[in-house]
């Protein structure tokens, strides 16, 4: 029985330690596999990081957004040397590894050719080889590399815990049988017992390890997720610089009327000035017609400003007749002469709540798209509709045109965000896109009926609002009415700060026409010099932006002395100078001006509270 004993203890132990080696190869191979996945995400991450550092970089032309870039492929470069090194002794995995470095080789040319031309300022070059890399094969095969190793891992790491598994299970029978033996000793029993607490602690300690090990990969997941939205918000930024390319190519139509504009307000000024000494009176019709011509661009100049601006949602209530007024002159300009234009309102008053720009985009959208299918020769027509939809209420906005019509298969994909049939360079693919998302954000649809030959209708549908308009189309600028003079006869003694030749004469005779004293400064640097120089100063008429320093930070640096000096800025900054540049709560006043309304903005600077100057 002791020799009996001895060798059933002996069994169980070499049992034991058998089964102790075949875990912890199993635990180490594990590892290995969780070593290898991890990588492979962290490499995905990393290459996500570097590319979205590249389309911020190629935006914005940061110089530090460009070495982020180029040190996470870096750090790609180095991950795929680490898989390499941990993957070294598997055939199959080396084969994957190294399509996968080709390809990243092939995606760092292609990167790189994008970041060169960003620093060389090419940034339309950079954009268009951004988003073409964004379709390239090089990237397809590194995530199909990337992810065809690790299938392969997951395959390797079933096989080894199958394995494992397999030999834990024969280990558990010998140890079964030799314990029947061993149950005639109580020591064999007692130590039995405690390896198997032993097995099981180990057990947990393991379950423990890959418990981190899946919250690591959880953590490289939310990274990727991270880098995603970064992506996201780098196409929300491309799609705006791709809107204002499309302004820049409406310009183009509009450059007729503006010519046309022009020729009315010189040839006024110079039958004017002919007449002025002969007939008064018709050098004064003569200048009505130049100041009307020149109110109409400007006013065109505003519509163009409205149409390109990137704001918040504002939302209100809109009539079709109001809308198709404000929009008849800007889309007949921007279609050109061959194009007849025709608006219907069969509306009967119905209002949609939108944002009024967005609206207007969308309409001036589907007219450009319409133009293009009819190459610029045919009928437009805009018509306002009421449809009922299942018991709602819908006003229909429908653009029809007599173009070349699409084929069903065409329709089926024009909602897709960069489909276009138009060639390359052409058109951006978004237009039809950007109208869907409008359209589905107000709760409405958009449908189109086309037919090959004949042309194409493509409907809005937005929701009906039953409150009313506030107001109509935005009006004309029109020249504000003369104020009450300022109370001082002398006039104002006034320091003009302007660094543009020709507004800042034009500028000085407006003030003394006025009945002021202007004094001239064309730099901001010497502005400081000049008030010094000066014995008496009523007020700052200054320009926001000039090139060495801004109006605001000219004020800024003024010595004490003249820190209560009221201050009147003149801007014709798109969008407000107010809303890109701290004026200090001043008043604005907006380019292009009347000499009315110069009279007035100088008299309510001037006349500011002393108080409210210092605070500003």
């Amino acid at each position: 029985m002791g020799l009996l004993g001895v060798a059933v203890l002996a069994a169980l132990l070499l049992t034991l330690r058998e089964a102790n080696h075949r875990r912890d190869d199993a635990l180490a191979a594990q590892r290995h596999s969780y070593d290898v996945m991890i990588l492979v995400r962290t490499l995905q991450g990393t290459i996500a990081r570097s590319e979205a550092s590249l389309g911020r970089y190629v935006i914005s032309g940061d110089q530090q957004l460009g070495r982020l870039y180029f040190e996470d492929w870096r750090r790609a470069d180095e991950t795929i040397d680490r898989i390499e090194k941990l993957t070294h002794d598997n055939a199959i995995q080396s084969r994957h590894l190294a399509g996968i470095r080709d390809a990243f080789r092939e995606r760092g040319d292609e990167l790189a050719l994008t970041a060169l031309n960003t620093n060389y300022r090419k940034n339309n070059q950079a954009l268009a080889r951004f988003y073409h890399s964004s379709k390239a094969g090089s990237l397809t095969r590194i995530n199909e590399g990337l992810d065809a190793l690790v299938a392969e891992e997951r395959v390797l790491l079933e096989a080894r815990t199958s394995h494992a598994q397999a030999s834990v299970r024969r280990s558990s029978i010998i140890a079964k049988v030799l314990a029947a033996f061993g149950l005639l000793l109580v020591v064999g029993v007692i130590w039995l017992g405690w390896a198997v607490v032993s097995a099981l602690s180990e057990h947990a300690v393991a379950r423990a390890e890959a418990d981190a090990q899946r919250d690591r990969a959880e953590e490289l997941a939310s990274a990727v997720a991270q880098a995603t939205e970064e992506l996201r918000a780098q196409e929300a930024r491309l799609r705006q610089i791709q809107k204002m390319e499309a302004v820049g190519q409406l310009t183009g139509g509009i450059a007729h009327d503006f010519n046309n504009m022009l020729a009315v307000v010189l040839g006024g000024i110079e039958l004017a000035q002919r007449a002025v000494t002969i007939d008064p009176k018709t050098a004064a019709r003569h200048l009505s017609s130049a100041h009307d011509g020149a109110q109409r661009a400007a006013a065109l100049t505003q519509q163009l400003l409205a149409f390109a601006r990137e704001t918040a949602i504002n939302p209100e209530p809109i009539a079709a007749a109001p809308l198709f007024e404000g929009l008849a002159d800007l889309i007949g300009r921007t279609l050109g002469d061959g194009v007849t234009v025709r608006f219907g309102d069969e509306s009967d008053g119905w209002c949609t709540r939108a944002d009024r720009v967005q609206l207007e985009n969308s309409l001036v959208n589907l007219a450009v798209n319409a133009r293009d299918a009819m190459e610029g020769r045919g009928t437009l027509t805009v018509r306002a509709l009421r449809r009922t939809v299942a018991g709602e209420d819908y006003v229909a906005l429908a653009v029809s045109d007599t173009g070349c019509g699409m084929t069903p298969e065409v329709v089926e994909r024009v909602f897709e965000p960069f489909f276009t049939t138009k060639p390359v360079g052409k058109g951006t693919g978004l237009g039809l896109s950007q109208v869907f998302s409008f359209a589905r954000g107000l709760g409405g649809d958009v449908s189109v009926d086309s037919v090959v030959g004949l042309g194409t209708t493509v409907t809005l549908l937005l929701p009906r609002e039953r409150a009313r308009p506030a107001s109509s189309a935005p009006p004309m600028p029109v020249a504000a009415a003369p104020v009450a003079p300022v109370q001082n006869p002398a006039g104002l003694h006034i320091l003009v700060v302007e660094d543009d030749p020709r507004v800042l004469p034009a500028t000085m005779d407006a003030l003394s026409e006025l009945g002021h004293h202007p004094r001239a400064c064309d730099d901001p640097t010497r502005a400081a010099a000049l008030l010094a120089g000066m014995d008496r100063v009523d007020l700052i008429l200054s320009d926001v932006l000039m090139p060495t320093l801004t109006g605001p930070e000219m004020v800024a640096e003024l010595a004490a002395t003249h820190a209560g000096v009221p201050v009147l800025f003149v801007t014709g900054f798109a969008g407000g100078a107010d809303e890109a540049i701290d004026l200090g709560g001043r008043p604005v006043l907006r380019k292009p001006f009347t000499l009315a309304g110069l009279e007035r903005a100088v008299a309510q600077a001037a006349a500011a509270p002393a108080e409210t100057r210092a605070a500003a």
